[in-house]
């Protein structure tokens, strides 16, 4: 697989989400934030598409006060309507930083860093700049569909920057 950093258009997303406040929640909250989302679409009779996964704030937020967003694609005609802890957002359609590759050959660690100095290069030489928090896009279940974990898709939504 080969890893490479790109500026794309990343798609509108309606999600069905959930929030949580704290420290790092670990593998085994994350995936029961995911499913409890898995679940509520799936009593609704709801299809869903892709999952994602943010960190709302920045680093300078002490550790325990950090905000997470746990969010499923929703497909299909609404209106939707949360409930039951779920609430329901739209990430609009915008320009992104993006980089696709397999956590189980390169290092995720790897990944953050380099699309960070990415990003700096490209804001230095004023063409884009970061105007959101990164997130995290899987095409499905990270933890039951190979395919969705060995194509993580880490995307950072950009701002133009005019000459």
């Amino acid at each position: 697989m080969v890893v490479d950093f790109a500026i794309r258009k990343a798609p509108e997303f309606k999600l069905a989400t959930r929030t949580m406040k704290g420290s790092w929640p670990g593998d085994k909250a994350l995936r029961s934030e995911f499913e409890k989302l898995a679940e509520w679409a799936k009593a609704k009779g709801i299809k869903t598409g892709k999952w994602v996964f943010s960190e709302l704030d920045d680093y300078d937020v002490p550790e325990g006060k950090r905000r997470y967003l746990f969010g499923i694609e929703l497909r299909g005609k609404g209106p939707f309507r949360g409930g039951k802890g779920v609430s329901i957002r739209t990430l609009q359609s915008t320009a992104v930083g993006s980089v696709t590759f397999n956590p189980d050959v390169v290092s995720p660690r790897v990944i953050y860093h380099g699309l960070a100095d990415w990003l700096s290069w490209l804001e230095k030489e004023k063409k884009y700049k970061l105007s959101g928090p990164y997130r995290e896009v899987y095409s499905g279940n990270p933890w039951s569909s190979k395919n969705a974990w060995g194509h993580t898709q880490v995307q950072a939504p950009l701002k133009k920057l005019g000459r």
